[in-house]
């Protein structure tokens, strides 16, 4: 596929990563040396130009392109790029990266000709409130309309027995549940039946959200359900990140150093107590006992602060810290000093986007490991080799079919099952045999 993406920031660094090897990618960005950087990397074209003329995107061969994704940080460029791109090509589909939850609204009522907006706040929302209800999980996401989710688990010492240090095929794993991948160090090991979690692996786990909030359990060591969340930030991440949380009758508290801004807040969400505070003093945090609620997300635009912020919570008996971090070098930092979870904007973006460029039946997908490894939600074509072969007669190529979604209804399959025509797979694989995948089913 011919594709062209505007913009070589942290967002089009990641589109590019994902999907180079597979595609024909042109490179759009004004500054020379971030397009350098990529070309030297990866293979592509690139041209340096403002996205948002005519002019460029003619001389940078759009008429021919089939996907055009404007990632950059200016929502305007973006959409401007994205509405001349159309006039010329009018059968491209086109991919515009919003920071305004406005200009999502404004597509919705039909105002704007792109066929997809992705909002990072919602996107980041999205991502952190998922967390939130499975707090043992580093990453989780939901597949089949909510029906089936992917919990990503570090295994600490302490986590119980019934499914940590016994086979696979003894130890007592949640019902409608499957463990997708083992990795151990720089090993990915395929779960079989006489493999063994340990502590110090991370683990894939696919199933119902019952079984990711009992794999929560198992892991974790608090057994109670977060209800009590104090947000410090109250941005548009933050009240993107609020409103979801109270869809989920979870208790808010949001702490805004900015008084005009806790006073707009306060107003547009009279269910929250909005503090204006920095949420930096001790004596405020001990005064309204901060250190009580379950979880604390770190939404503040600076990551020094988020930092502070959240070793501030944790020192006075927060157990759950969530943190948006800006910069991708530091999410390791984050979570080496002991914030729970560091999500990083930019990437959950990149993600919803590069679903776009894969084959069309493919409605969702999750990127892992820094793209080591994805988790598919395809359709499975009606002249598919793999229909109508039991589970168990599939060869093993290190790829795992966690779900299936059949009229409707997902079912966690066992080694009699089959695979129909039009069932909906939810599978784990390596990235780089994404296309290998796409190609079976």
């Amino acid at each position: 596929m011919k594709i062209f993406v505007v913009g070589a920031g942290q967002v089009g660094a990641t589109v590019v990563e994902a999907l180079h090897s597979e595609h024909d990618l042109t490179l759009i960005d004004l500054d020379p040396g971030r397009l350098s950087a990529l070309s030297n990397r990866y293979e592509l074209r690139p041209v340096q130009g403002n996205a948002a003329s005519r002019r460029v995107l003619q001389e940078a061969g759009l008429v021919d392109g089939a996907l055009f994704i404007a990632c950059t940080s200016r929502d305007e460029t973006n959409i401007v790029a994205a509405m001349f791109a159309k006039r010329l090509a009018p059968e491209i589909t086109t991919i515009v990266r919003t920071t305004r939850e406005e200009y999502v609204e404004i597509w919705r009522e039909r105002e704007l000709e792109i066929d997809h907006v992705v909002s990072t706040e919602l996107e980041t929302a999205h991502a952190v409130s998922r967390l939130i209800g499975v707090p043992a999980a580093r990453q989780t996401d939901i597949f089949a309309e909510g029906q089936v989710q992917m919990v990503e688990f570090d295994v600490e010492e302490g986590a119980q027995a019934d499914v940590v240090g016994l086979p696979l095929r003894r130890a007592e794993i949640p019902p409608d549940s499957k463990v997708a991948s083992i990795i151990r160090g720089d090993r990915t090991i395929v779960p079989r039946g006489d493999e063994s979690i340990e502590p110090g692996d991370r683990i894939v786990v696919i199933g119902s959200p019952e079984a990711a909030r009992a794999w929560s359990q198992l892991l974790s060591r608090s057994d109670r359900a977060v209800d009590d969340v104090v947000i410090v930030g109250a941005g548009e991440t933050g009240v993107a990140i609020a409103r979801l949380l109270l869809e989920q009758q979870i208790r808010v508290r949001m702490l805004e150093a900015d008084a005009a801004r806790a006073r707009e807040v306060a107003e547009l969400l009279p269910e929250v107590r909005v503090f204006h505070t920095s949420g930096l003093e001790q004596d405020f945090i001990e005064r309204e006992r901060i250190g009580h609620a379950r979880a604390a997300i770190l939404a503040m635009p600076e990551d020094a602060k988020n930092l502070y912020a959240a070793t501030l919570a944790k020192l006075h008996g927060v157990r759950f810290t969530v943190a948006i971090v800006h910069d991708p070098l530091a999410a390791d930092v984050f979570e080496r000093a002991g914030v729970d979870v560091a999500v990083n904007p930019r990437t959950v973006t990149a993600e919803e986007i590069v679903r776009f460029a894969h084959d069309p039946r493919v409605l969702q997908l999750s990127m892992l490991e820094g793209d080591r490894f994805e988790v598919l939600d395809i359709t499975v074509r009606e002249d598919s080799a793999l229909c109508g072969k039991a589970f168990r007669e599939l060869p093993m190529t290190g790829s795992l079919i966690g779900a299936i979604v059949r009229d409707g209804r997902a079912i966690f399959p066992h080694g009699d099952d089959m695979l129909q025509p039009g069932d909906r797979a939810i599978i784990f694989t390596e990235s780089s045999r994404v296309p290998q995948v796409e190609r079976a089913l």
